[in-house]
């Protein structure tokens, strides 16, 4: 459907521009991206027999942040352009805990919920596929790979089963995929973009606690609806 989507204007022909005609023959340009963000854990349970009996179940749900970049865009083709996406990502993921119910008739302290926040500063390299342009409007593929450092992981802290903490590992690798609508206004082009990332990386610190143990990995994921100005 995206392929066709972007296919569509190709296929008829380009239309003579009302708005910043010659703008996608510059060879570089430079803007800001801002956005909102949910993001949530890709996590497997634990198969560890004994620790089923305490834990029954986790479950990871998608939680909301925010996402800052700015952008420096080359233009490969007239199609292509390479990206580079430097910013920081505030995240938010939350992690729910089914407990057995011998455990909490003879345990005080349990969470029901833990919530993990990160803070990114990311350095995403994207390729940009566009279709050719119909008026002022042109849609576009994008796929990349972002590195992130998360500056609020705590991943050397000490944890015990009476803090609501969960150490991550500090650096993150994902793969992105997305699609998005370049507009073209009078003085700037703005974009509408939709876009997954999916972390490479097992972001899980082993700790002694029943809230770690209770999962064998821990993977990002993070889906970002993002306006993009660029002059």
């Amino acid at each position: 459907m995206l392929l066709l989507l972007c296919a569509l204007p190709a296929a008829q022909g380009q239309v003579r521009a009302s708005h910043l005609g010659s703008f996608d023959n510059s060879k570089f340009h430079w803007g800001i991206q801002v956005g909102y963000t949910q993001s949530k854990f890709d996590l497997h349970y634990s198969e560890n027999d004994t620790l089923r009996q305490t834990i029954q179940g986790v479950t990871s749900y998608y939680s909301p942040g925010f996402h800052i970049n700015a952008i420096g865009d080359m233009r490969l083709s007239d199609h292509l352009n390479l990206r580079f996406l430097p910013g920081v990502t505030l995240i938010s993921r939350d992690v729910a805990y089914r407990w057995s119910s011998a455990y909490t008739s003879t345990h005080w302290k349990y969470d029901l919920n833990r919530t993990v926040e990160s803070v990114y500063w990311e350095t995403p390299l994207e390729l940009k596929y566009r279709a050719d342009r119909y008026l002022d409007f042109r849609p576009y593929l994008t796929a990349g790979a972002s590195m992130g450092a998360d500056f609020a992981s705590m991943f050397k802290n000490k944890n015990n089963n009476d803090e609501s903490i969960i150490r991550l590992n500090r650096i993150d690798l994902r793969y992105t995929a997305g699609v998005g609508f370049d507009f073209f206004l009078r003085y700037v082009k703005f974009a509408i973009e939709f876009k997954m990332a999916f972390g490479l990386v097992n972001l899980k610190v082993n700790d002694d606690d029943y809230y770690t143990q209770s999962t064998e990995n821990l993977k990002s994921r993070t889906f970002m609806l993002s306006f993009t100005f660029e002059s």
